[in-house]
């Protein structure tokens, strides 16, 4: 093909047969590739040392021995702590992620935690467990009235503008805070620079996490975030549970200086059965699912194919990570 080279793109171990299927429709989808199914680490090691591009886990071992590498895939939208080391970050191989891939099935989780708190869920479902029929007076302040409620997104990057979006269908103003974007996605009030995020706190009904675990955010969400929000107001964390402080949270909705908390991710996965947060009223908890659904390996196969075609023809890559902020 004119204006295209070919390069050797090697897909790391451990193989599953999902990677093993991407590497032969790579092959025929993108002839520039001479794609490797590595499925050991001997054959890693040794097929990285003249590799241009690769695809997974890369160690500091194997990236000592990669003598050409200028593009790595990550395997993930946001790889765990530890992906990113040092040696990788000074590296000049460029990185690239699968973010945007979860946007339509996250959006809607966060959604249905909206939902279920505005309309009490939160207190119907144990009342159901129990079979106890009782209702709340209608002017209780159970319910919250969306159109006059305020959403604070933690992170407005595909996940958190999809979620926006989402939201102001049902009539909710959205405030954002975020590191890179200048101007305001659709559904976006009002868009600000992460420093403003403690300002904001107070005006929000609910605050929703939607930041990667990056240096910046391990741990950002503390007991003094939450005395800053309203005690009628609820939490929402569906990015990385490292951002949060489990402790902390606890504290504050004991003391009732928050309303309520649903999250999907958390410190310590999966959560242990004696932790606190499984039987605290005013919490909804799922097992960091929120990305299930459908299409999710075709969209995952496709940035690969459209990068693998990026990189034959010296074009721009999609989702290059910034290397050293982890995202």
């Amino acid at each position: 093909m004119s204006g295209t080279n070919s390069f050797k793109f090697v897909l790391l171990p451990p193989q599953s047969d999902v990677t093993r299927d991407w590497g032969k429709r790579l092959a025929e989808e993108v002839p520039e590739a001479r794609v490797i199914v590595a499925e050991d680490a001997n054959t890693a090691a040794r097929e990285i040392v003249d590799a241009e591009a690769a695809f997974g886990w890369l160690g500091k071992d194997l990236l000592s021995k990669a003598k050409k590498l200028r593009w790595l895939q990550a395997p993930q939208a946001a790889p765990a702590a530890g992906y990113y080391y040092p040696e990788l970050i000074a590296h000049p191989v460029e990185v690239t992620n699968f973010r945007e891939i979860f946007n339509d099935h996250i959006g809607a989780h966060i959604l249905a935690f909206v939902l279920a708190f505005a309309r009490g869920l939160h207190v119907f479902i144990p009342q159901q467990l129990r079979r106890e029929w009782k209702k709340s007076s209608a002017e209780s302040g159970d319910v919250v009235h969306l159109p006059e409620a305020t959403a604070l997104i933690v992170g407005v990057g595909g996940i958190g503008a999809e979620a926006a979006r989402l939201l102001t269908a049902f009539g909710v103003t959205v405030l954002a805070t975020d590191a890179r974007r200048t101007t305001a996605p659709d559904g976006v009030a009002e868009l600000h620079r992460p420093e403003a995020l403690d300002e904001l706190l107070p005006r929000a009904d609910f605050v929703i996490l939607t930041v990667p675990h990056t240096p910046a955010t391990e741990g950002f969400f503390n007991r003094a975030r939450f005395r800053r929000m309203k005690p009628t107001a609820f939490f929402i964390n569906i990015g990385r549970g490292m951002t949060t402080k489990l402790d902390d949270l606890v504290a504050a909705l004991e003391a009732g200086e928050i309303a309520g908390a649903a999250l999907d991710v958390y410190e310590h996965e999966p959560l242990p059965r004696e932790h606190p947060l499984w039987t605290l009223p005013n919490v909804l908890l799922t097992p960091h699912m929120a990305g299930h659904g459908p299409h999710l390996n075709d969209r995952r196969f496709q940035i690969m194919v459209d990068n693998c075609r990026a990189f034959a023809a010296g074009r721009s890559l999609r989702n290059v990570v910034d290397k050293a902020s982890w995202f």
